[in-house]
């Protein structure tokens, strides 16, 4: 349940963008099929800060560290590693991915959008919404929208459950998590946050006896009277406020509650998923998926200079990144395929862009505060990949229909190993996983008298060859 801190954070990313608005309706699309679902749930594994393609799922020739060595001759600073699908080969490190990879599709070629300034903000914001900052409407998480469209499967769940980002308050981070909403589609389909995913009990139980509970209880709605929702919002903003609020109650009483209890499992297989909080947060999105979650997302947080956001010393940040996710994807994809509901679960796993050995392709002209890659790397906190590129980067996907065993796309095998071929943009990848879900890509809402749709302009279309 939110508490009052959660409460005001929680408005204050959101914005009062759309408080005067009222409750969305669909609107009737020319042309729109609905396509038949091959995926009850979806659980995003989002790899925050840009994680690079030649040094996880789209290898390249590897080349070991020498002082002196050429930049942009380094493409790869890992060897590459056999999968269990012949031609598909992936970075040293995830080995017990590379043996999953025939339940799954690799998409080579995602190539993000060209915003101007290659940044988190904006480019996080497009992938979780499908919309380029700003709007004039606030957009939506892709979570919200699959959740207000299918509703829950489980009615005492939430039906978008959003886990380990701790929304902590900074500058640069405060904007990056914007997306993070229902947007327009009001409160109640927005995420229910758990950021602490060693501890997620503690999210869903009361700590204070029923009487103090229940004074608790009017005390929220009193917020909500006196806030700028109260103040300024219509009666659908409040009321989808207050509903989100029962329906965290109605999940508070509810045997599903158990999920959220991590000391119910096994240990060997707690002590595989604990790898930290992205590994611990894939275990809970698997216990959800188990009680009926609609959409899951696990951060791996996003920290400026910190983990995927490698701006220095590449090389042995990636070393230690696989290590945390490699036993937990691994072992996410086999026990949802033992207990029969990986066919029905579409797993994703993405970031906002890739990386390249130069910063942003021109060596020693700094960006900002970060570390400049010379065009030769004369020390290890060089080697590595320390750039922002967005015209490459790989989309794992598992279950939920995806064809079994096969790659999409292909790159470059020189400096900055950029598509070649088949280009995957933000629209057709999106549409492609509303496709699986049974939404159409012109699937809209009447917003502002006007149609809002999933995919931008409902021009996005779905890479049927991923399909099985």
């Amino acid at each position: 349940m939110h508490d009052r801190r959660d409460f005001l954070k929680t408005f204050g990313v959101a914005g009062a963008a759309a408080l005067a608005g009222n409750s969305p309706r669909l609107w009737a699309a020319d042309k729109e099929e609905k396509p038949k679902a091959t995926a009850d749930t979806m659980i995003l594994l989002w790899m925050a800060g840009g994680m690079s393609h030649t040094e996880t799922f789209d290898p390249k020739k590897f080349t070991p560290f020498t002082p002196g060595v050429d930049a942009k001759s380094v493409l790869s600073t890992f060897p590459s590693i056999d999968t269990n699908v012949d031609g598909i080969k992936f970075s040293q490190g995830l080995e017990k991915t590379a043996k999953v990879m025939n339940r799954g599709a690799l998409i080579r070629t995602f190539k993000a959008a060209d915003l101007g300034a290659i940044l988190h903000s904006r480019h996080q914001y497009h992938w979780h919404t499908g919309y380029i900052p700003p709007q004039t409407v606030a957009v939506p998480h892709m979570g919200a929208v699959i959740a207000k469209t299918l509703g829950p499967k489980n009615p005492d769940v939430p039906a978008f459950i959003d886990i380990a980002e701790p929304m902590r308050s900074a500058a640069e981070t405060d904007v990056v998590k914007a997306f993070l909403t229902a947007g327009f589609l009001g409160t109640e389909h927005g995420p229910f946050l758990i950021p602490d995913p060693k501890k997620p009990a503690e999210r869903v139980t009361p700590r204070i006896e029923a009487g103090r509970f229940a004074n608790r209880e009017k005390f929220y709605k009193a917020l909500v009277a006196g806030s700028p929702i109260g103040e300024f919002g219509s009666n659908f903003h409040k009321d989808s406020l207050i509903a989100s609020m029962e329906k965290a109650h109605r999940l508070m009483k509810s045997p599903s509650v158990k999920a959220f209890d991590l000391s119910q499992e096994p240990k060997e297989i707690y002590d595989i998923y604990n790898t930290g909080n992205f590994g611990l947060g894939c275990l809970l999105a698997r216990r959800l998926t188990e009680v009926g979650a609609r959409f899951i997302e696990v951060h791996y947080e996003y920290v400026p200079f910190g983990h995927w956001d490698t701006h220095d010393n590449g090389h042995k940040r990636l070393a230690q990144l696989k290590q945390s996710i490699d036993g937990p994807i691994s072992q996410l994809v086999l026990d949802l395929e033992r207990r029969g509901l990986l066919e029905r679960t579409l797993i994703v796993l993405a970031s906002e862009f890739s990386r390249d050995p130069l910063i942003e392709g021109k060596p020693d002209k700094p960006v900002r505060n970060q570390v400049v890659t010379p065009a030769k790397m004369t020390e290890e906190k060089h080697y590595g990949m320390h750039a922002h590129l967005t015209s490459a980067g790989s989309v794992l996907m598992f279950g939920g229909g995806i064809k079994k065993g096969m790659a999409y796309g292909k790159t470059a095998d020189e400096h900055p190993a950029t598509t070649i071929e088949k280009p995957v943009i933000m629209q057709d990848l999106h549409a492609t996983i509303y496709r699986a879900m049974g939404i159409s890509p012109k699937h809209a809402f009447e917003i502002e008298q006007r149609p809002f749709y999933v995919t931008e302009d409902g021009k996005g279309k779905p890479l049927t060859e991923l399909y099985g």
